[in-house]
């Protein structure tokens, strides 16, 4: 069995990667490349958790790189995720309110729940994760695990529903 090349903090943090990697306990995890559907999802999810949030003082943020525990350290990057207010960092220290993961054909079933289960650990309120493909998926919160088959996600004050997307 091959092992994998352990790099330090500093190194990840200071590498260029063509498509953002995340960073597990010294190890690259590379995410896979969007496709079609999962951008056109991202993008949405974007445009609707702006509109919806911004009046009360939400930040919609795409891609952004959140530290989610310091030793052994562990750096994560959903594809969307929600904060109340602006951070003010480059590099997110403090969970979110919503991360949202979109699946993707060949991302691995049990990475995806290791950093579902780091995200609510990390103190993340709400994690959506949804199927471009079907409009379907899950909210998790600390408290249960809802399936939702009829495309419409919620998180406290947010409401979206996939049926609308353009």
């Amino acid at each position: 069995m091959a092992t994998a090349q352990l790099i330090s903090v500093e190194e990840y943090l200071h590498t260029s990667f063509e498509y953002d990697a995340e960073y597990v306990e010294g190890r690259i995890v590379q995410r896979p490349l969007p496709q079609r559907r999962h951008s056109m999802m991202q993008s949405w999810l974007n445009r609707a958790l702006y509109a919806a949030g911004r009046p009360s003082g939400y930040r919609v943020w795409v891609e952004q790189r959140i530290r989610t525990q310091r030793q052994p350290a562990r750096f994560r990057i959903p594809d969307v995720c929600v904060t109340l207010g602006d951070p003010g960092v480059e590099i997110f220290t403090s969970p979110p309110f919503l991360c949202v993961e979109v699946l993707s054909p060949v991302e691995s079933a049990i990475e995806l729940q290791a950093k579902l289960s780091e995200y609510l650990r990390f103190g993340v309120s709400y994690v959506w994760v949804i199927d471009p493909a079907s409009n379907t998926g899950e909210i998790h919160t600390a408290e249960r695990i809802e399936r939702i088959d009829n495309g419409r996600f919620t998180a406290g004050p947010f409401e979206v529903d996939l049926k609308d997307i353009d």
